[in-house]
């Protein structure tokens, strides 16, 4: 359990994986849309470490500018029943309307 969170915990990397998850090649600036809260030198240090961890290819073309494109490996591509695990609890446990706080009594 330790090393499945020590690749795929934190705040981001599971929502990468996701996106990556749909079988697309994304280049940074649209993995960077996606997430719009995420900084850029975080998203850049995600991105490393997954890819350290071979769970993403990273692919740079020599182009100007340069265009860099990430995609799952097929080992990154295992991990498809884990996320769709975690979005499917996340999706039944989520709170989706404020008044429910109210409702139950909690406090603000």
């Amino acid at each position: 359990m330790e090393a499945t969170l020590n690749l795929i915990g934190g705040k981001w990397k599971g929502v990468i994986l996701y996106h990556l998850l749909t079988g697309k090649v994304l280049r940074f600036n649209a993995l960077k849309r996606m997430l719009p809260n995420i900084t850029q030198r975080m998203l850049t240090n995600q991105l490393r470490e997954l890819e350290h961890d071979g769970l993403v290819v990273r692919t740079i073309y020599p182009e100007v500018p340069p265009r860099v494109e990430y995609r799952l490996t097929e080992h990154g591509q295992t991990l498809e029943p884990v996320i769709a695990a975690l979005k499917a609890w996340g999706d039944g446990h989520i709170r989706r309307q404020p008044a429910a706080d109210k409702a139950d009594g909690s406090p603000d």
